[in-house]
């Protein structure tokens, strides 16, 4: 069975790269029947935030992926961490480490004097005197000094590292007690029964390390894929106006979990030339040995694209669930499904249409200059007087109605449909642009109608 797991550290927002990382590692589970595990590495009291846990817990339950059984949480495995370093003590494979800082900074300032690499060079390795008074030791693991660890990586390929080049005695246990990074990774890992894991190429060069601590505790290693970045069009790494930014924030501004989700996937995998995804086909077809080698690029327009996709085949009473969060309360409009069937084919985002309603069902209460100069000229005023004496003796409600009036209007006073258009536009919301008129008005109703054109006679004349 595979076993998956996705482990942010909560000392900041998730950003899009970890989530897709999250979702490439569910998908691969859940393809295979196997479980996607969630776990909190908040072993950095210094810097975890709980409401940084909370927003990628938040994250996780608006996209629907669903961790398997309990969240682990590493700042609670203490014990466990104790009991493993230990071990590795109690069977010569780690040992105590007496340098001090002093000690250190002049290993470093004569390894870099010397153009050399600045690692530990293991003199307390075989230590066998009197510890000296005043140091506490950190803690050790014995790291091969020669021959290769080879990473058999599922994007990248075989992955051959020669130890002596890469490899000191790796600190696992701080001073304090407290057990490093890599360390407390292959444990848990272990532990919890991950056997692939998938993560950013950013951690490729911590898997020697992490192999070195499977096998010196006798553990199988898990196989993996090392994913490469994100990037923006330029190649470089996301930066916060590219979209590296809070997984919650694509949320505020309107955009759907499944055209997330969908946008993700193609980061980097692909299936033909297949663009659109449903949860259910990202499930059957994701394998990451499809996962491409080369880094993927962000492109907006592209979310833009999938995400007014999504909206458009959305069923409205789904859509109209989405817009209460956006404080637009359709429930009880009897001209709902007119407004959400006009609208969501013009729109990107959850809340642009949010805005685009709002700008129907509340009236104006200014006007844009450009438009009302190019809209109220010549005749205007007496073609919307017209209309509106067609209004009052008729009880138009759909969308066909409405524009039958404005016909009758055009071929009496014998003039084009833009001569009754762009004013009745303008009236209607104070600006040029969006949906069909006759669509606007059955919105509103007839009284909310002749209601803004008399307001906009009244202002422009």
């Amino acid at each position: 069975m595979v076993v998956t797991r996705f482990a942010p550290s909560p000392t900041g927002y998730l950003h899009i790269g970890g989530l897709r990382t999250a979702l490439f590692s569910y998908l691969w589970a859940k393809s295979n029947g196997g479980k996607f595990l969630l776990r909190i590495e908040d072993t950095d009291k210094a810097r975890n935030s709980k409401e940084a846990t909370e927003a990628i817990l938040n994250a996780f339950n608006w996209l629907g992926l669903e961790a398997d059984g309990e969240i682990t949480y590493q700042s609670q495995r203490d014990a466990i961490y104790t009991k493993y370093i230990k071990q590795l003590l109690d069977e010569g494979k780690a040992y105590r480490c007496y340098m001090s800082k002093e000690e250190l900074t002049e290993l470093r300032e004569t390894q870099m004097a010397n153009k050399e690499r600045t690692m530990y060079d293991g003199r307390y390795r075989d230590f066998k005197g009197t510890p000296p008074q005043g140091v506490e030791p950190v803690i050790r693991i014995k790291a091969p000094q020669s021959g290769e660890i080879v990473v058999n990586d599922g994007v990248k390929g075989k992955i051959s590292f020669q130890a002596q080049d890469i490899l000191d005695d790796f600190i696992i246990a701080r001073a304090d007690g407290t057990p490093t990074y890599n360390f407390v990774v292959a444990v848990d890992d272990y532990l919890m029964g991950i056997n692939e894991v998938i993560r950013g190429d950013d951690h490729l060069s911590n898997t020697p390390k992490q192999i070195v601590v499977y096998e010196a505790l006798g553990f199988s290693v898990p196989a993996f894929y090392h994913v490469p970045m994100i990037h923006n069009a330029q190649g470089k790494k996301l930066s916060k106006r590219d979209g590296a930014t809070d997984v919650m924030a694509y949320k505020e501004m309107g955009y759907t979990p499944q055209a997330l989700l969908n946008f993700l996937v193609r980061l980097g995998w692909s299936h033909g030339d297949q663009e659109i995804f449903s949860f259910s086909e990202m499930i059957e077809l994701f394998d990451p040995k499809d996962i491409n080698k080369s880094a993927s690029i962000y492109n907006t327009e592209k979310l833009d694209w999938l995400n007014s996709h999504y909206i458009k085949n959305m069923p409205n009473k789904e859509l109209e669930e989405l817009l209460n969060e956006y404080n637009i309360i359709l429930a009880s409009h009897d001209k709902k499904e007119i407004l959400l069937d006009a609208l969501k084919e013009r729109v990107k985002t959850v809340k642009e249409l949010a805005v685009s309603i709002k700008e129907i069902v509340v009236a104006p209460t200014t006007y844009d200059e450009k438009a009302i100069k190019k809209a109220f000229k010549g005749n205007a005023i007496e073609i919307l007087n017209a209309y509106q004496a067609k209004l009052t003796d008729a009880q138009p409600h759909l969308p066909n109605e409405y524009h039958a009036l404005m016909e009758e209007v055009v071929t009496e006073m014998e003039i084009g449909f833009g001569k009754i258009g762009m004013p009745l536009r303008v009236a209607l919301l104070g600006k040029m642009g969006g949906p069909n008129i006759d669509t606007i008005m059955a919105v509103i109703g007839k009284k909310e109608s002749m209601h803004r054109i008399t307001q906009a006679i009244t202002a422009n004349t």
